[in-house]
């Protein structure tokens, strides 16, 4: 029945759900992660746009969805876009979801929302599921800076210049990869950016064979030069560059400043993460700082 869904013997009725689009996170690989805001909006929405119906049927059936997926990929994308736009206009709900993940990250769901704000109509986003995020916090790597840098370029000498690009970055940095190209492009980036920056192959992400293997891309670029052939959905992972080296007083003059505006504490956290320099060293500074000031 449509506007319900199922989840396992319980029957449950959506809310209705406000005219506007939705941007509806799905699994990545475990249809259970899925959350149930997202199960509602599915049940409930007056049009379900998607890359594939016949995936999106598979998530649909796992929660007895009865909504019918029409198509929106970047092949139909001029056709069926102002489609979707017009009933928007018309006061529908309209559902937008990706094969896997939260919608419009490397996929053509973008251009839907710049039209459908060009004609001021809502955007709700509702949150979930996220492969470079799910990689990202997985990987063992720092998480306070990173750089999402999308899908490597196929042919070895633009994933070169693509490296070369990123190698300054001073943050963490997230890519998609397919898997034949992988052991290419871990031996591509341990050449640009370095064999000792640490990074993490993500494979298969909350699937059955899911696979986190972490060292630096020298390691890596080893391990899977020599594997066996690599199947599944791969996230690299690649640490940020070591931090320059800074001068006595370069930390002197950084310390005095932060101590304007942040507690001893809070400046030394700070000082320590632009510098790279021990946190316990600044904060010893701080204090003889706060000290001659006193």
């Amino acid at each position: 029945m449509h506007g319900s869904f199922q989840i396992g013997a319980h029957s449950l009725q959506a809310p209705a759900v406000e005219p506007g689009l939705y941007l509806v996170a799905t699994p990545i690989g475990n249809l259970a992660d899925i959350t149930l805001r997202a199960l509602q909006v599915l049940a409930k929405a007056d049009v379900l746009a998607c890359e594939d119906t016949r995936v999106t049927r598979t998530l649909l059936n796992r929660y007895a969805i009865a909504t019918k997926p029409v198509a929106y990929h970047e092949h139909n994308a001029d056709r069926a876009g102002p489609k979707l736009i017009a009933a928007l206009k018309e006061g529908k709900s309209v559902a937008l979801v990706s094969d896997a993940g939260t919608p419009l990250i490397s996929d053509p769901g973008f251009r839907l929302v710049g039209d459908a704000l060009d004609a001021d109509l809502p955007v709700i986003p509702i949150p979930g599921a996220s492969a470079p995020l799910a990689a990202l916090v997985g990987s063992g790597l720092p998480t306070d800076s990173f750089f999402f840098a999308g899908f490597l370029p196929a042919k070895d000498k633009a994933r070169r210049e693509r490296f070369e690009r990123l190698r300054d970055v001073s943050a963490t940095l997230v890519l998609f990869e397919s898997p034949r190209r992988l052991a290419a492009s871990l031996e591509t980036a341990s050449s640009v950016l370095g064999g000792e920056r640490p990074a993490s192959v993500c494979r298969e992400l909350t699937k059955a064979f899911e696979e986190i293997r972490r060292g630096t891309l020298a390691d890596l670029s080893g391990h899977y030069r020599s594997a066996d052939t690599v199947k599944g959905e791969i996230v690299l992972v690649i640490g940020p560059p070591p931090a320059q080296a800074t001068s006595e007083e370069e930390a002197e003059a950084l310390l005095r400043e932060l101590i304007r505006t942040h507690s001893p504490a809070q400046a030394a956290s700070e000082a320590a993460r632009r510098t790279g320099l021990p946190r316990k060293t600044l904060y010893r500074r701080l204090l003889e700082i706060k000290d001659e000031a006193d």
